[in-house]
């Protein structure tokens, strides 16, 4: 009897044993599921300078400055709505969310530069060009060197004091840039030749800084402008 009493406790303190050592190799596992905290997606940090002017943030997340400056100059995609990701961010004291109102949605960032609102520029002079190209005659009244350029046309050149040249067939839209060698100011006077499709301009010694100018455009109208 005690011999058959015997390997009836050995089948049963196996079956403790074992239960023991499957709960103990359990736990690890479970500390280890408790202790690993989840990666927020979309952390505060994105949306506090530098990073929200420097830092993209991943898709599904709410647009910072940057994200929304890309996407409405068309270089990255729509960001995501609102309703979509406003979640993911965690709400913190004192900090404001970087989400649009309802009633911004619909707004446009304002153009770098300034306002939309501002006045157009009044044209100087106004030619009738030739099937859309001008002759300009430029005269030099001072004793300075003058340089100038017909952008995406011509190279920089020289034109020499009390001297005239004439530049032919240029297609409109034309902007030209001129600058006395010696850093003075000059007052640049254009107005329409007697010949058809064309201006002449003439430059002066500007006493006044005020009165200085280095630029010039042609629109495809006609329309004169100075800068």
């Amino acid at each position: 009897m005690k011999s058959q009493k015997f390997p009836k406790s050995s089948e049963l303190f196996g079956a403790i044993c074992g239960g023991l050592l499957i709960s103990l190799s359990a736990i690890p596992q479970t500390l280890a599921q408790q202790s690993t905290p989840k990666v927020n997606p979309c952390p505060k940090i994105f949306y506090e300078e530098p990073h929200n002017s420097q830092v993209v943030v991943p898709q599904g997340c709410p647009p910072n400055a940057l994200t929304q400056r890309l996407a409405a100059q068309g270089l990255l995609p729509v960001p995501a709505t609102p309703s979509q990701s406003q979640s993911q961010v965690p709400a913190e004291p004192g900090v404001s969310s970087p989400v649009p109102a309802p009633g911004d949605q619909g707004q446009q960032p304002i153009p770098e530069g300034g306002s939309t609102n501002q006045p157009p520029q009044t044209p100087i002079a106004t030619i009738a060009l030739n099937n859309g190209k001008v002759n300009i005659r430029f005269v030099n009244d001072t004793v300075a060197n003058i340089t100038y350029q017909v952008i995406g046309d011509t190279a920089p050149r020289s034109l020499q004091g009390k001297s005239d040249v004439i530049l032919q067939s240029l297609k409109a839209p034309i902007t030209v840039t001129f600058q006395r060698e010696d850093g003075g100011q000059l007052l640049v006077t254009p107005q329409p030749s007697s010949e058809p499709g064309s201006l002449e301009v003439r430059f002066n010694e500007a006493t006044d800084a005020a009165q200085g100018r280095s630029a010039m455009r042609i629109e495809r109208n006609g329309s004169v402008f100075l800068n």
